[in-house]
């Protein structure tokens, strides 16, 4: 996969790591200015979806309709990021997804997939793969830290599904979750940046 890498002056095979996946029509570099104002002391690495969109930029699964990817689609995706994390990012250093839109479902999907990979996960404006084949049973990402973010004047995500994974990730994930809304539609704000940085900060 084509990565985008962010490393500190000092790193190591111990160094923690921030995965960055993108939204549907952009590319690994949609992501990366956002990392020169969130914590020094991690990785970064912004990967490029697999999945070309008519019309330019990439995507991670093609879609049955608005943010409903097709089973297959997250399937393939799923082991195709695992299998560069298995390359690129030893197991011994924290792994923590950040997902934006369609990359919020993909990091959703990796999480669920397997939660043991992963020390946490940041999801902004998005909603989770249920009809997807990924498991989400009660209890699925116990103890996990998981930030959760949205716009209320989001208009792009089906209202019903963003609903459906909030109630998940509140009352049934079992994660450690914190929950921030902002007035803003489809974007990250600086107010959510300043947000997700103090999330991971508390986590170094």
């Amino acid at each position: 996969m084509i990565a985008v890498w962010r490393r500190p002056a000092k790193s190591g095979a111990y160094t923690p790591l921030v995965v960055l996946l993108h939204g549907r029509g952009a590319d690994e570099g949609d992501l990366v200015p956002i990392v020169d104002r969130l914590p020094r002391g991690f990785a970064y690495a912004s990967i490029r979806g697999p999945v070309d969109v008519e019309g330019g930029g990439f995507t991670w699964f093609e879609n049955r309709g608005a943010a409903r990817p097709t089973a297959a689609g997250v399937r393939a995706s799923v082991s195709a990021v695992r299998m560069w994390l298995d390359d690129a990012a030893p197991r011994a250093a924290a792994c923590y997804l950040l997902g934006f839109s369609a990359g919020m479902m993909m990091a959703g999907a990796l999480l669920l997939d397997d939660p043991q990979r992963f020390a946490g996960a940041i999801l902004l404006s998005g909603a989770l793969t249920f009809d997807s084949g990924i498991p989400a049973e009660p209890g699925r990402l116990r103890g996990l830290p998981v930030f959760y973010g949205r716009g209320t004047l989001d208009d792009v995500i089906p209202a019903a599904l963003v609903k459906q994974s909030e109630q998940y990730l509140r009352e049934r994930s079992g994660a450690d979750l914190t929950v921030h809304e902002y007035a803003h539609g489809h974007s990250i704000s600086m107010h959510e940046i300043r947000d997700v940085a103090a999330w991971l900060s508390d986590r170094q």
